[in-house]
């Protein structure tokens, strides 16, 4: 990859203590930016993620390349006295420690939050949990689909007359992710005023029930339940998924008054914009099945291409669903580089989405894939901690490193 120059977070070093997603995410978007992340592991098996995904070329893990990105790899076997004081080395010399374990564990490992600013005052310690640090659940397990389900995503995903359905994705371990992101660079921001570091505390069933609109007034002021309700949003109309004559399935959304206007106008029906059951928002979703019907009438006679021509055309917000091999071919996609093609040792060319948001000066990048196992340990121990080659023999020799 060509070098990218300064960025944005290119004087900040984090060590990272998470593994699986949840702390783990914080750090790749971290690094996205440039930051210095060193990410402990278990020098027996390393970071599950290594194992994880349905995808194993050659028995790797194709996960792992891109949580991973951007990040030093190191190991310490945090079980032992040897590997918790080299921890607490590496973020005595850090702005940041992430850690997504239960609460309570960094603590049994004399590395808590107090005892760590006693020497680093300025340090931000971002703690991804299921449930929070405090509260009647926070000792419980809590992993991210859990999260979902509490945090009230579950129960409006999927279709009416089925049990709550799940994305495809790790939905909620992401999501506490950014919030801890967004939480940590809060605190650096407060750091620079008051010179003190403080705890992120992002729980994952807070950060999806941040992502749920009005749901809780929904039901403590109007006594209304949100529903699954498949495709569509409750009273929002026309937004969904409509057939086309070639057996396509076309996205439009034209759920505005003014934009609905215009979706009439291109079907070649614009009296349907003064139907006093399509004119204004609430009536469209009062009708939302029968407009509905009427759209999918009329587009299942238009092969796709020429479908989405037409919308665009005429202002109409309209597209494909994407797989993954829609987002390789498509020329929108290439040309704002929104996926990067890295170079992996084993399994050569290697594309993965690229960094978001985009800064117009000092934008992220993707540098490298995800580390072997230990592969930064004698560039960090020997680098920035300045152990001898003793030391280093003896921490191996012991399993701790």
């Amino acid at each position: 990859m060509p070098d990218p120059g300064p960025l944005p977070l290119d004087d900040l070093r984090v060590v990272e203590l998470g593994q699986l997603l949840a702390g783990p995410f914080c750090g790749q978007l971290l690094g996205d930016f440039g930051a210095e992340v060193i990410k402990v592991e278990d020098p027996a098996h390393g970071d599950p993620m290594r194992q994880w995904g349905r995808e194993k070329p050659y028995g790797q893990s194709l996960w792992w390349p891109v949580v991973a990105r951007n990040k030093q790899s190191v190991t310490a076997d945090l079980r032992t006295e040897r590997g918790q004081d080299l921890a607490r080395r590496l973020v005595d010399r850090a702005d940041v420690l992430i850690e997504n374990f239960r609460p309570g564990t960094l603590e049994r490992w004399g590395l808590a939050p107090e005892t760590l600013w006693e020497t680093n005052p300025g340090l931000v310690v971002t703690r991804v949990t299921g449930f929070g640090q405090t509260g009647p659940y926070a000792a419980r397990a809590g992993y991210g689909s859990i999260g979902e389900a509490m945090g009230g995503i579950r129960y409006v995903t999927g279709d009416p007359d089925r049990p709550p359905a799940r994305a495809g994705v790790s939905l909620g371990d992401s999501l506490a992710a950014t919030f801890a992101c967004l939480g940590t660079l809060v605190a650096l921001h407060q750091r620079g005023r008051t010179g003190r570091g403080q705890v992120v505390d992002s729980a994952i069933y807070e950060a999806v029930l941040a992502m749920m609109e009005s749901l809780v007034p929904e039901w403590q002021v109007a006594g209304y339940q949100r529903e699954r309700t498949g495709t569509t949003l409750p009273n929002v109309s026309p937004s969904n998924v409509y057939p086309t004559a070639d057996g396509e399935m076309v996205l439009i959304a034209a759920n505005q008054d003014t934009v609905f206007r215009r979706l009439a106008e291109v079907m070649g029906q614009p009296g349907l914009a003064s139907d006093e059951r399509y004119a204004t928002h609430g009536a469209r979703g009062r009708h939302m099945d029968e407009l509905d019907g009427l759209i999918a009438q009329w587009s299942s006679t238009i092969a796709a291409d020429d479908l989405l021509e037409r919308l665009h055309a005429g202002g109409v917000p309209a597209g494909r669903i994407f797989r993954a091999k829609d987002m390789l071919a498509d020329e929108h996609f290439a040309a704002r580089e929104a996926i990067v093609r890295l170079a992996h040792p084993d399994l050569g060319e290697f594309a993965m989405h690229n960094v978001a948001p985009r800064l117009s000066e000092t934008p992220g990048s993707v540098r490298h894939v995800g580390p072997a196992l230990g592969e930064h340990n004698d560039a960090v121990y020997r680098g920035l901690l300045g152990i001898s080659d003793d030391e280093l023999s003896s921490l191996r020799a012991a399993g701790v490193i």
